[in-house]
């Protein structure tokens, strides 16, 4: 299949000064990022590129920039994307035109109110849902180290439009009939915002939460990779929070359960969330995080450990709950 946008050359009326316009604080934002101190008309943030207990990253609000003093780097929103997406300057434009295309208006710094008044909201309209069968989506899937018959179990092929662009990416659905969209270019989601449940048949005991769908189908092939023939994935309950933000949503229904294992990103926003669970559930919660304690997230983990499955020719299967039984494993 052909991707009907071209992800091999920029939008002719968007180049690097229109995307350097939009606001560096609103993008960490969307990243759930945000600064460890407010001075006005700039922040102090923990660098999101590297360890950094300091919190040595400041963006001036005011000129769009940022530095980083303890890597001595600084620079634009796009050269900001480069070192945390760890991609070339074309790769940082794609990525930033589809999600501010798809996402947010942009945020005009020194312009003229009347630029200003004229950047409208992004009209977003679902034109497909289909079964995965992209070879792009199943490229991408691979280079994060996700086999194809995992993800065509829970995630969709979405369509969708974006001020009557075309685009389309890997769709993983919540509780309220939103998704989330994820492809090499693009990280967001489709209204409306919310977790998602995935409860087994018989009520289960335990309960682990996960911050993004990614990780939940890294949990799901390192679980076959330890123990393939009684990976266990059927003897508990899961929640995806699709953003830290929506921890308040999952309080309720966390309700129910003796034990809850938190595998959530080792970063401050991750720990933040884990805490409030915590706070919330006491000695039910375990920290999950600390079988990957010198990795990103779960599926960095899984990337560096078991490396990328081989490429497979996807079935047209439809999608399943695995069923397999449990058996002790490292806790993931």
């Amino acid at each position: 299949m052909k991707e009907k946008n071209s992800n091999n050359k920029i939008n002719k009326n968007m180049n690097s000064t229109d995307i350097n316009r939009h606001s560096i604080r609103e993008y960490l934002a969307g990243l759930n990022i945000y600064p460890a101190k407010e001075r006005g008309y700039y922040g102090i943030y923990h660098s999101p590129f590297r360890e950094d207990n300091n919190a040595s990253m400041k963006v001036d609000y005011e000129k769009n920039l940022w530095i980083d003093y303890g890597a001595n780097e600084g620079g634009t929103l796009i050269d900001l994307v480069m070192r945390i997406e760890r991609c070339s300057n074309g790769e940082a434009m794609r990525l930033l035109e589809q999600q501010l295309s798809g996402a947010t208006p942009f945020s005009f710094h020194g312009n003229s109110e009347k630029e200003k008044q004229t950047a409208k909201s992004p009209q977003i309209k679902i034109t497909g849902n289909d079964v995965l069968c992209a070879p792009t989506l199943f490229s991408y899937l691979h280079k994060r180290c996700i086999d194809t018959e995992t993800a065509m179990q829970y995630c969709r092929e979405i369509h969708y439009t974006v001020n009557n662009k075309p685009y389309y990416a890997i769709g993983f659905q919540n509780d309220a009939g939103g998704y989330e969209l994820r492809n090499e270019y693009f990280q967001g989601s489709l209204s409306p915002k919310d977790i998602t449940s995935i409860k087994q048949k018989e009520q289960q005991h335990s309960c682990y939460v996960f911050e993004g769908f990614m990780d939940y189908l890294s949990f799901l092939v390192l679980r076959n990779k330890y123990n393939p023939d009684i990976p266990g994935t059927n003897k508990q309950d899961y929640i995806i929070l699709n953003s830290v933000n929506n921890v308040a949503k999952a309080l309720d229904r966390l309700e129910s359960y003796d034990d809850i294992h938190c595998f959530l990103d080792n970063d401050i926003a991750g720990q933040q969330a884990f805490l409030k669970i915590r706070q919330k559930f006491d000695i039910h919660v375990r920290d999950s995080s600390k079988h990957y304690a010198k990795h990103k997230d779960l599926n960095d983990y899984l990337c560096e450990h078991f490396g990328r499955p081989p490429i497979e020719k996807p079935s047209l299967m439809k999608p399943s709950a695995i069923t397999k039984k449990r058996s002790k494993g490292r806790g993931l």
